[in-house]
Formats: structure tokens, sequence, C-alpha cells
């Protein structure tokens, strides 16, 4: 009889491992908002306002960036005038929305309040990819390269308080990608996606001060970090993200992922790690700097890879476009 109880206690316990995990998911999806049907193409990076309840979804193909509330999902403005919409930046303290242009080369400034068109600043063509440093208030925006026929891309320096360029970098590689900001330190990594590596740049210096071969995984273009770990994320669309140190710049590891990445974060409140990918988001949980556990590969829709997570609200944003008869629509997460 003993042994009986036993087997059963065993089933019971492996049965109840598998509905645990199953009951409490990562992700759960909330909310699903349906865009217009004439909006086509791929999304590129949201923007968010935190005080003003705002979310700015970047519909390349569209020529303009769509606000909403951040809460609710109800729409609130389109924001006209811009060729091909990459990234946004929205910097509360002077109510004014930056955003890169990657059509006419501009990163463009609007009113916070009216959503009109204050100034330009002028790049060149393809200006993407965006960092913000906080304490500077300077803008890095990655442009140029093969857009423009170039075999080198410029990371241009604009200062954002006064609404112009201060400097250009010269960066060897057609085509740039995510980068990231350390705070406790002038470097400035990104994704030098021609060259299949990462480079780091000073940004006291303006000179590129190390290249990091990327081996582990091939067409890096996302990035997260982990600055108290010192473990940048470098997520790669044949269905990797290679984990490096940054003190010394080797690889760690790899983690798979499912293919055609183009979004990862890493939340050092939860210590997850988030990769939008095409059909999933894949959800990795660090337990030190150097362990990572897979927890779900959470079902989005294809091509729906860009995202953008907000842990103020426990919520986490899915762009996917329109595919088939599906029109293109915004997944809301809650974050669990």
């Amino acid at each position: 009889m003993k042994k009986r109880y036993s087997i059963l206690a065993a089933f019971l316990v492996l049965f109840a491992i598998p509905a645990r995990c199953q009951d409490a998911p990562p992700l759960k999806l909330a909310q699903t908002l349906t865009l217009p049907a004439d909006i086509k193409g791929n999304f590129d990076h949201f923007g968010v306002d935190l005080k003003g309840n705002r979310l700015f979804a970047t519909p390349e193909g569209y020529k303009a960036v769509l606000v909403f509330e951040l809460k609710t999902g109800k729409p609130i403005h389109t924001i006209t005038g811009i060729g091909k919409p990459h990234a946004v930046l929205y910097r509360e303290d002077l109510n004014r929305i930056y955003i890169t242009d990657g059509d006419t080369g501009y990163v463009k400034i609007f009113d916070g309040k009216s959503y009109a068109l204050l100034s330009s600043v002028k790049l060149l063509e393809d200006s993407d990819s965006i960092g913000y440093d906080p304490k500077t208030k300077y803008l890095y925006v990655d442009n140029g390269g093969g857009d423009v026929h170039q075999t080198y891309s410029i990371l241009s320096v604009v200062d954002t308080t006064a609404g112009k360029k201060l400097a250009d970098i010269k960066i060897d590689g057609d085509t740039l990608e995510a980068m990231a900001l350390e705070s406790a330190s002038p470097k400035l990594y990104f994704n030098n996606k021609a060259k299949n590596q990462v480079d780091v740049v000073d940004r006291e210096k303006r000179t590129l001060v190390a290249s990091w071969p990327v081996t582990k995984c091939k067409t890096n273009v996302a990035m997260a970090f982990d600055e108290a770990n010192h473990r940048l994320f470098i997520a790669c669309r044949t269905g990797q993200i290679a984990v490096l140190d940054t003190q010394s710049g080797k690889e760690i590891t790899a983690l798979p992922i499912t293919k055609g990445v183009d979004d990862v974060v890493y939340d050092p409140g939860s210590r997850r790690i988030y990769a939008a990918c095409d059909g999933n988001v894949d959800v990795y949980q660090q337990s030190s700097a150097d362990e990572y556990k897979l927890l779900a590969q959470v079902p989005t829709a294809p091509m729906g890879r860009t995202a953008r997570l907000v842990p103020e609200l426990k919520r986490y944003f899915v762009a996917v476009r329109q595919h088939g008869t599906d029109s293109a629509k915004i997944l809301v997460f809650d974050v669990l």
C-alpha cells in the first residue's frame, strides 16, 4: 500500500509542475488594437510618454507616427509629415517629441501638446536607431551607410535641448543597428550588423575604442544591457542571443530563441529578457550573470517582432504588420 501511495505521489508531482507553469505564463494577452487597413509594411521602434499616458507607434510605410493612450489603447493622434519613421524619443521636461525620419534623414522635433513641427536636425538618409543620454540630453543617431551608397556609417550626436547636431563619428560598416549607453562610464555599445560585431564608442572622446566579434550568432540586430552585471545581450536573426561580458568583450554563452528577432529588452526589476521574434516572444529568466532559463515562448503573430516593455505599467506591447487579409495590430500583454 505504501508503495502504491508513493507512486501516486510521484505522478502528482510530475503533473503539478507543468500545470503550475501553464497557469502562470510570463505574459498574458490583455488587449488587441486593430489598426486601419491602409497601414501596411513593417513597424519600427515604439516610444513612450509615461506622464502623458502616450504610446507612439511607427508604421514605416504609413509616413506617420500613431499616438495611443498608453493605459487604454485609445487612438489619440496621428503625427504626419514623416517620410519613414524609425524611432521616437519623448522629453518630458520640454514636452517635445523627437522622431528619426529615415527617408529625409532628419531628426524631426514636434511640440508635445499641439504636435506641431518645431524644427529639424539634418543628418544623412536612413536616420534610424537612437540612444539617449539623460545626463547630457544628447541623442545618438545612426545614419548613412548603404542607403546613401557609403561603405561606412555615421553615429551623430544631437543636442536635444538646442536642437542641433554637435558631431559625427565615422564607423566602418554600412549598417548599424540598436545601441545601449552605460551610465557609469562614457561607453556606448552598438551593433555593427555589416561586420557582425559590437562596436564601442567613448561618448566623451567621440571615438571608436573597441570592436568585439559576435561569433555565436549571425545578423546582430537587437541589443539589451544588464549594466549591474556587465552583460550585453546581442539578439540575432538566426535565432540566438549572444551574452557578452562588457568588461572583457568576450562571449559568455548563447541563448536559443525563435528566428527573426527585431527587439530585445532586459528588465532589471524582474531579471527577465524579452525577445520579440517572428511569431513569438521568448522570455528568459536570469538567475545569475551567467545562468538563464527559458520561461516561455509566448505566441504573437507572423512578423510581430517589434516591441516595447513598460515595466512601470507591467505592460508589453508588440506591433504586428498587416499579413494576408489580417490588418495590422498592436498586441497588449500584461506582464505577470
